[in-house]
């Protein structure tokens, strides 16, 4: 995952917490996350990029519509990345204000 931009990242963990997306689904989900637009110029590229780099796999819905999953490669790669992050972020965030 070393490789990975955070945005390809972020697709990542956002397909690996719905039911086999849409692209307009995880489009949704991010700008909700980062509060700001996402144009189809950078989402779908980034896609495509995680299919080909095995993290993901792209189905056919219907003729328009394309669904992502996340493949047995693509979930240890976030496990992964959780036991690394836990390495360093190990504190409590109880009583944080939002």
């Amino acid at each position: 995952m070393y490789d990975l931009t955070g945005f390809q990242r972020d697709l990542l963990y956002v397909i690996a917490g719905l039911d086999e997306p849409h692209g307009l689904a995880i489009k949704e989900e991010l700008e909700e996350y980062y509060e700001k637009e996402i144009h189809h110029g950078r989402l779908y590229p980034n896609l495509d990029t995680l299919v080909e780099k095995g993290l993901v796999d792209k189905g056919q819905r219907d003729r328009r519509t394309n669904y992502y999953t996340l493949t047995r490669r693509g979930r240890r790669e976030i496990a992964a990345r959780k036991d690394w992050e836990g390495n360093y972020i190990n504190v409590s965030f109880d009583g944080i204000d939002d």
